[in-house]
C-alpha cells in the first residue's frame, strides 16, 4: 500500500545546519543569470548611498559581487560558516559576519538591507522580530529589499537536495509590520513573472 500521508514539515531550526552541510553544493547548483538585477537597480536608485547589509547572505553569487561591481561596500551576515567563508572568498573587501539574523545588532547603518531569500526560511514569530532588526540598521531613506511567500504559510522546501523551512506572513501583516517599524511600501510584486516568481518587497525607511 502506498502511503499518502504529508510528510512532515522541516524544523526551522535546522535551516542553518543544512545550508552549513550543503553550502559548496549549493554555490555550485545556483543560477547565475540573475534575474533579480531589475530589482537590485531599482534598489540602488532609491538608496542614500552604497553601504549594503545582506542578511543571510550566502555564498556571494550572483547578487553580492553584482553590487560590489557597482562600487557597493558589502557586509554579508550568515549563520551558516561555510557560506561566510564563500562570500569572503566570492566578494573580496566585504566584511563578512558569522552570525544570526536574528537579534543582530552591528551597531551600524546601511543604505540598502537585503533579506534576499533568506527571511523566509525563519518561523513567523521570528521573520516578526525582524523589522526591529531592519529598522536598527537604517538610516533616513535606507532601502529594505526582501523576499517572502505570496500569502500565509509554511511549507518545505529543498536546498541542495536537503529539506528546508520556509514560512511567510500575509501581504496585510507585512504591511503593518513594515510601517510599525517605519518603512514605507515602495513597490510589492507577488510572484513576480519577471524574477523567476519571486514575491518582492521593496521599501525606505522614514522611521525616526
Amino acid at each position: 500500500m502506498k502511503d499518502t500521508s504529508p510528510m512532515p514539515l522541516p524544523d526551522p531550526d535546522d535551516v542553518l545546519r543544512t545550508y552549513e552541510a550543503v553550502a559548496q553544493d549549493f554555490a555550485r547548483a545556483r543560477s547565475r543569470a540573475l534575474f533579480e538585477r531589475r530589482w537590485l537597480d531599482r534598489a540602488l536608485g532609491f538608496a542614500p548611498g552604497r553601504e549594503v547589509l545582506d542578511l543571510g547572505c550566502g555564498p556571494g553569487r550572483p547578487i553580492a559581487s553584482y553590487l560590489a561591481e557597482r562600487r557597493c561596500r558589502m557586509t554579508g551576515v550568515d549563520g551558516a560558516a561555510s557560506m561566510c567563508a564563500l562570500y569572503q572568498a566570492n566578494v573580496p573587501g566585504a566584511v563578512t559576519y558569522h552570525e544570526d539574523m536574528r537579534g543582530l545588532g552591528l551597531g551600524r547603518r546601511y543604505d540598502l538591507i537585503l533579506a534576499w531569500d533568506s527571511l523566509f526560511h525563519l518561523a513567523p514569530d521570528d521573520q516578526r522580530g525582524m523589522f526591529a532588526t531592519f529598522a536598527a540598521h537604517a538610516r533616513p531613506r535606507t532601502v529594505l529589499l526582501f523576499t517572502s511567500g505570496p500569502d500565509a504559510g509554511e511549507v518545505g522546501g529543498q536546498a541542495a537536495g536537503l529539506p528546508v523551512y520556509h514560512a511567510s506572513l500575509s501581504p496585510d501583516e507585512y504591511r503593518g509590520l513594515l510601517a510599525q517599524a517605519g518603512f514605507e511600501v515602495l513597490d510589492f510584486v507577488p510572484e513576480d513573472p519577471n524574477c523567476h516568481g519571486h514575491t518582492v518587497w521593496m521599501a525606505r525607511y522614514v522611521g525616526g
